[in-house]
């Protein structure tokens, strides 16, 4: 699946939402211009997380938005999601790539240079690289700067996203970058107006795109 014109990439987040409001920000964000969604469960059993994944797999279907699936391939594979975000720790891209063939998409963390290029080389179809600003998920984060993040971009061909406290505000700050599109968690699962604050934050990352 081609990840051409999806610059707004939302990652959830669970937390302090009941699943009805946690189900309702992701329908809000679908419906006002997200261009992916990642299920990011860190918490739960197996069968919560299936669950919830296939609740979240009806509104992005409804939306034609792919969904990914934070870590868990097994996950992935239960609700026949779009694909796959790997971190540093979970399974190698290309034994991910093994496992779900050549048309599911797999994203891959990358925070330096060495990790950027491996993850391309062992089959990625994007990158999320960050964290550019302080955030407040409940992630471990490594500060990624600007500069790095544009170093990335200009070293691979795949699409790179950039993540870590990103709002429609400071959003310009990545320009200098070139990057292919912004993936944000907290500005829009906790905003108090998903769907002003998505319209917003896409028309925010389009500008930066279309001006770098």
């Amino acid at each position: 699946m081609r990840l051409n014109n999806r610059p707004l990439y939302l990652i959830t987040d669970h937390t302090n939402l009941t699943n009805q409001e946690f189900l309702q920000k992701i329908e809000l964000a679908c419906r006002s211009g997200v261009g992916m969604v990642q299920l990011r469960q860190k918490s739960g059993t197996s069968l919560e997380i299936y669950q919830i994944a296939l609740q979240v797999k009806q509104i992005t279907d409804r939306y034609k938005v792919p969904l990914i699936v934070d870590d868990r391939l097994d996950i992935a594979q239960a609700v026949a999601a779009d694909g796959v975000h790997l971190g540093q720790s979970d399974l190698p891209v290309d034994v991910a790539r093994k496992i779900l063939g050549p048309n599911k998409i797999i994203g891959a963390t990358a925070k330096t240079l060495k990790q950027a290029k491996l993850a391309e080389e062992l089959g990625a179809d994007y990158l999320g690289v960050g964290a550019i600003f302080p955030t407040t998920t409940h992630v471990k984060t490594v500060h990624t700067s600007v500069k790095t993040l544009g170093k990335i971009k200009r070293l691979v061909q795949i699409p790179v996203y950039a993540i870590g406290g990103l709002t429609a505000d400071n959003v310009s700050a990545v320009a200098p970058a070139h990057v292919n599109g912004i993936a944000v968690v907290s500005a829009i699962m906790h905003a108090d107006d998903p769907v002003e604050t998505t319209k917003k934050l896409r028309d925010a990352v389009e500008q930066v795109i279309i001006n770098s």
